[in-house]
């Protein structure tokens, strides 16, 4: 009987617990989840990171430095976009990777923000962050593609993105101002990354190549050198930190001095950077304009 006693009191102790347990869970509701937003390279990171502030964590798909053009996705790559809820791209065919990728994601709920909607492309060049007016855009874009998403964090989302246009618009001003003495001033690239800054503040670039390449070809070299006489051009600008022995030779036999020009595809995570990498190289083509 004793035992039976205790088996009886041990269900209904059981059993109160677990009612406690229930009643606890009802009472004490889970935090809301946050959106996991996920950008392919680095200027997409800035832009989305600036628009959606320090709380929401963004993720970056391609390491800062790594070449995006050829880029090969990973794994992991795959199961990021499976469990995002947004992927902001660049656009204009430039992220060649994504469409196998988010492919074999099977993420059916996933938004994706072109950053580029809207935006004319100059022969389907995807450089387009590297004009201050055009990067403008494309953070409008992302403001409206998240706010489309999570129409809660509007507020927040157009805070953030007017503080970071602001920014631009000063940039913009500032590339004007101390482009607009030297018009028509020719470079030579070795990335053909710079025809929307070039159109924007009225310099030219000439692109030897399309890509950068660790070596350049006799036929690149030639085409440098048909350039420079063509085009009069005053300055040949390198990838920043290649160092290109070749490269070097054939600035010194044009007498030209070889500088580095960013093209932002690699550098701090902090939203910011693109300023100060920008400045960097408004000061670089200013000097060499001169």
């Amino acid at each position: 009987m004793r035992r039976q006693n205790l088996a009886i009191a041990g269900l209904m102790l059981l059993a109160l617990t677990g009612c406690n347990q229930s009643y606890s869970q009802v009472q004490q509701p889970s935090p809301t989840a946050k959106l996991k937003v996920v950008t392919t390279f680095l200027p997409m990171y800035w832009f989305t990171k600036a628009v959606v502030g320090e709380e929401q964590p963004v993720e970056l798909l391609i390491p800062p430095g790594t070449e995006v053009h050829d880029y090969q996705a990973t794994p992991a790559n795959v199961s990021a976009i499976a469990k995002a809820n947004i992927l902001v791209k660049n656009g204009i065919n430039f992220e060649e990777f994504l469409e196998g990728t988010v492919k074999s994601a099977q993420n059916s709920q996933l938004k994706e923000i072109n950053a580029s909607a809207n935006i004319k492309s100059l022969a389907g060049n995807p450089h387009v962050w590297l004009d201050p007016v055009l990067a403008k855009q494309q953070v409008i874009n992302i403001r409206d593609g998240l706010i489309a998403t999570n129409p809660e964090k509007k507020a927040t989302y157009q805070a953030n993105a007017t503080t970071y246009i602001q920014k631009l618009e000063k940039l913009d001003a500032e590339y004007k101002q101390r482009l607009q003495n030297y018009p028509n001033c020719t470079f030579i690239s070795f990335h053909d990354a710079y025809p929307y800054l070039a159109n924007r503040y009225r310099i030219k670039q000439v692109a030897v190549v399309e890509i950068p390449e660790d070596q350049l070809s006799p036929t690149d070299v030639q085409k440098a050198i048909n350039a420079v006489k063509q085009y009069k051009a005053k300055a040949i600008f390198g990838e920043p930190g290649v160092d290109n022995k070749l490269l070097k030779a054939l600035s010194q036999d044009l007498n030209l001095t070889l500088q580095p020009l960013d093209s932002l595809e690699s550098g701090a995570l902090d939203p910011q950077h693109y300023f100060t990498a920008m400045r960097e190289n408004l000061k670089v083509i200013e000097n060499a304009c001169k």
